[in-house]
């Protein structure tokens, strides 16, 4: 076993001060974050950079602080020590049924609606104590957050993942096309999208999604006519029922109508026979998990377990 060699030279609470006046973005606004003093926070942040020996924000009092390159990777480092002392403490304090703290989680936009609301009711349900607070947003934001320290897990398509990136896969969805109801095809089994190369297509930009399908489609020998670009999963449905365009997709909500109460229908891709993307659970390689995190692994493992199409 490794033995520890010297006692570091700051402490926890110099830590969450920092963060608290890096998050805030002002010595005042930390302060009242943390019910504390203005001077509080100077002292400890002074304290901190003598430690580290490094400066970790410059203060301008009409501009707040601006952190230094080295006071964002402290940030990140800082972050995920908070989190561990936490689980340490919480660890001590008795077993899994007393969990409890807060869990910062991202997931995909398109994919939030269908995974959120079940994740959040039932992880909720078995640790009532747990709380889950979640941001949407594209892969590449997301998996920024989570490499800054600011999420915990985020639930994301396996596209275009970091090298940096930990993942345990989840289920599977393959691509469909999104077809009005009144459509020529609408009445067949699967569709080609060489079917489809003369018709406008609606393009769900939302990356990676853009580059997934535009990629699948130059994989098939075909390029698209797209017509339209939106950022919105309901409104590519939208405008797919009012006969805009087809669409290619990957969720499949349970409802076949659009927001204007428009049917719609899907169709199996014949090019893509057998392909499916994988919907997967993230978080930093570098970070060992809190026993927060570990658990909210485990529960998502448990509830999709078996579940693909």
């Amino acid at each position: 076993m490794e033995k520890l060699s010297n006692l570091p030279g700051f402490s926890l609470r110099q830590l969450w001060y920092f963060v608290a006046a890096a998050e805030e973005g002002t010595i005042s606004a930390a302060a009242n974050r943390l019910h504390v003093s203005q001077s509080a926070v100077s002292l400890a942040l002074g304290e901190l950079e003598r430690a580290l020996k490094v400066q970790l924000c410059v203060r301008r009092k009409a501009h707040g602080i601006t952190l230094t390159p080295s006071g964002t990777q402290v940030l990140q480092q800082a972050r995920a020590l908070l989190r561990q002392a936490e689980d340490l403490e919480e660890t001590s304090a008795g077993d899994s049924a007393d969990l409890a703290g807060r869990l910062a989680l991202g997931c995909y936009l398109t994919l939030a609606p269908t995974v959120l609301p079940r994740l959040l009711h039932g992880f909720g349900a078995r640790y009532p104590r747990v709380t889950i607070d979640f941001t949407e947003g594209t892969q590449d934001a997301l998996q920024r957050l989570l490499l800054a320290g600011e999420l915990d897990l985020a639930v994301l398509y396996d596209m275009e993942i970091l090298p940096e990136i930990a993942q345990v896969p989840l289920y599977h969805r393959r691509p469909h096309v999104l077809l009005p109801a009144d459509h020529r095809l609408a009445g067949e089994p699967e569709v080609a999208l060489h079917d489809l190369a003369d018709e406008p297509m609606v393009l769900l930009d939302a990356p990676p999604s853009s580059h997934h399908t535009l990629r699948l489609c130059t994989d098939a020998g075909v390029k698209p006519m797209v017509r339209h670009r939106t950022s919105s999963f309901e409104t590519a449905r939208a405008l797919v029922g009012r006969g805009l365009g087809y669409a290619m997709l990957i969720q499949r909500p349970a409802n076949d109508r659009t927001y204007e109460g428009l049917p719609v229908v899907s169709k199996s891709i014949s090019e893509l026979s057998g392909y499916a993307v994988s919907v997967l659970l993230a978080w930093p390689r570098h970070t060992r998990l809190t026993r927060r995190s570990a658990e909210f692994v485990a529960y998502c493992e448990e509830v999709f377990a078996g579940e693909s199409s």
